[in-house]
């Protein structure tokens, strides 16, 4: 066999069995966070739900909605995860966390013109149960896959949660541009029956991962809330025994701020630069689409060079593409912006996962996935508040996107000071 054809070979079989049914888990939720929370949702509350805010106080609301349902999460994420390792049932709990979740998206075609309290309650609701899933998600990957397969399994994850929920995406577009063709009244109808097909793809491509028994881990005893409560308590007092593994996640609470940021921004961004919505929408196809193959340039990247190196890349475009931001005023620049960030996104968030993975003590994974799900969204926290803010007293969407570069710099400088362990 020549090595080309062992190297394709050994790559198929990174995919099968336990980790395939885990990257269709990305497959199924990502179509959440690319229809749901960056796209539609933020056009819904612009053009139905608010109720004569000027463009400034939208993009104060949507910005401080995206802060609690963070702050939500980042204060419940380290149990969640010690209950999950306590009581060894990772899938159980993901299941808990993706019905309501998907049951609160398909409520968000509900709301009517106007109604933007009840319309971002049931988001925060939503998003709430889409990011507590990902604790449990992301952690499984220390049971589907070997450490030295880590970056790989976890880029075809992500990319293929970039292609499936571009796919739907698509369909949903079309509809959306051009309602009437399909039986729809508006443009806002379209966004609505948008919601009732996320919450169903969300469920449905979710059942492989969650009827997969696992290994044996997954079958532990049933899980006490206080012995949760010990168990992180002991982990809190001995942390500095992983003095690696903090410092990465101050790192990762730093840059990740600034990424997440321009995902839950930049709809709303284009908009107040009077963008047409259907221009946003396929601006935002354009990076899925790019990003399925650059995140799995990234995972062979990671694997040959590690994923460090591999960050500072993806983390040095974003630095570019938040700078370009500020100077943005054409369609075309936002295109440009939207192919930049579909070729780094997958990279920093699926190698920041795999390198996390490294670093984790045995035995503890979930419950230190909770916490790298509470620095992500405590970082989510900071990130929209402020550039929500700047928008609302500088009257200027545009000087806030500048902040989010002191945070990506931040977050590389400390990058550089982590030694891996292995």
């Amino acid at each position: 066999m020549s090595v080309a054809r062992a190297r394709r070979s050994a790559t198929l079989r990174v995919l099968s069995g336990d980790a395939w049914r885990w990257a269709m888990y990305d497959w199924a939720n990502s179509a959440f966070a690319l229809i749901v929370m960056t796209s539609f949702v933020p056009l819904l509350l612009r053009e139905h739900w608010s109720a004569g805010e000027t463009s400034t106080e939208i993009t104060f609301i949507w910005g401080s909605a995206n802060s609690i349902a963070a702050l939500l999460l980042a204060l419940g994420a380290p149990l969640l995860g010690a209950l999950a390792d306590q009581g060894g049932r990772l899938r159980r709990m993901l299941a808990v966390c993706v019905v309501p979740g998907a049951i609160c998206t398909v409520l968000l075609a509900l709301p009517g013109a106007g109604q933007w309290t009840t319309g971002l309650s049931l988001f925060v609701l939503a998003w709430l149960g889409y990011s507590a899933a990902n604790v449990f998600y992301d952690a499984l990957l220390t049971e589907v896959a070997e450490p030295k397969q880590y970056d790989l399994v976890s880029a075809y994850g992500f990319a293929l949660g970039y292609i499936g929920s571009a796919m739907l995406f698509t369909l949903c577009a079309l509809v959306t541009v051009d309602p009437a063709r399909f039986g729809l009244d508006s443009q806002v109808q379209a966004m609505q029956v948008s919601m009732l097909v996320v919450g169903a793809w969300w469920v449905l491509f979710s059942i492989p991962l969650l009827r997969e028994r696992g290994r044996a881990k997954s079958a532990g005893r049933p899980a006490r809330l206080g012995a949760a409560w010990r168990q992180l308590g002991s982990t809190l007092r001995e942390a500095r025994r992983y003095p690696q593994l903090w410092l990465f996640l101050l790192a990762y609470f730093l840059y990740i701020d600034g990424v997440y940021t321009i995902i839950k921004m930049a709809v709303d961004f284009g908009a107040a630069i009077n963008l047409p919505p259907s221009h946003l929408v396929f601006a935002i196809l354009v990076t899925n689409y790019l990003g399925f193959p650059a995140t799995l340039a990234f995972g062979f990247a990671g694997r040959r060079f590690g994923p460090r190196r591999c960050i500072y890349v993806a983390l040095a475009v974003y630095c570019l593409v938040t700078f370009l931001a500020s100077m943005a005023s054409q369609v075309w620049h936002f295109y440009l912006l939207a192919a930049m960030i579909g070729l780094a996104q997958g990279g920093v968030q699926s190698l920041s996962r795999s390198m996390f993975a490294r670093l984790a003590p045995p035995g503890k994974s979930t419950e230190m996935f909770g916490f790298y799900n509470m620095f992500g969204r405590f970082a989510a926290i900071l990130g929209p508040i402020l550039t929500g803010y700047a928008a609302l007293v500088l009257d200027s969407q545009r000087l806030g996107v500048l902040a989010i570069l002191v945070l990506l710099i931040a977050g590389f400088a400390l990058l550089t000071r982590v030694r891996e362990t292995s």
